[in-house]
């Protein structure tokens, strides 16, 4: 599948980010609590239309968005093995499936080993905060939050007002944006209220 980097609105690839191939820790964390939320509300973001299914097609839209273009005979040909015969798309099972299959081709697959691990669950919290802080800054501001929910086709990322709200909610400093601290109780409240 070819898939093309990411570009900043200057043209340039960004610097900050490790080429396609290398390898990530950000694909898969090792927190089953908050790999499971986590699976499930991207399943949630690429099924545009609520069917319970995410065709090829709408894979392929939900990368696009994110500037990642793919092939959409090659996204076909990738899905067609996890998808139940009689069915037009991925349902839930079959993206986990599919999920588990690619972190073991590509990343070892070594999710029991180093699940519930305090240090790793920081790793994976520090690496969702760096989704957000576009800028390496070390705060989200209310224009980073609006940006990735924007880029991923959230209602949310359209008024910078209910971005603001959702900054102030979290933000017990007051100063208009949120550090990692912040982010992490932010989470972890997020997962106890999930659990």
């Amino acid at each position: 599948m070819d898939v093309a980097p990411a570009t900043e609105t200057n043209g340039s690839s960004s610097s900050r980010r490790p080429p396609l191939g290398a390898k990530s820790a950000s694909f898969r964390l090792h927190s089953p609590s908050l790999n499971s939320l986590r699976l499930r509300r991207i399943f949630d973001l690429f099924d545009k239309n609520g069917d319970g299914l995410i065709t090829a097609e709408e894979l392929s839209k939900a990368l696009a968005l994110l500037g990642l273009e793919a092939d959409l005979s090659d996204l076909e040909s990738i899905l067609r093995s996890h998808i139940r015969p009689g069915s037009d798309g991925l349902r839930f099972d079959d993206f986990v499936t599919l999920h588990r299959s690619i972190d073991d081709a590509f990343f070892g697959g070594d999710e029991a080993e180093a699940a519930g691990s305090p240090s790793r669950e920081e790793a994976d919290l520090s690496e969702a905060f760096k989704v957000f802080d576009e800028d390496g800054d070390g705060f989200i501001s209310a224009g980073e939050l609006q940006t990735v929910l924007a880029k991923l086709g959230l209602p949310e990322g359209e008024e910078i007002g209910r971005v603001k709200q959702m900054i102030n909610s979290v933000d017990r400093d007051h100063d208009g944006r949120v550090d990692f601290f912040e982010f992490k109780d932010m989470m972890r409240s997020v997962l106890v209220k999930s659990s």
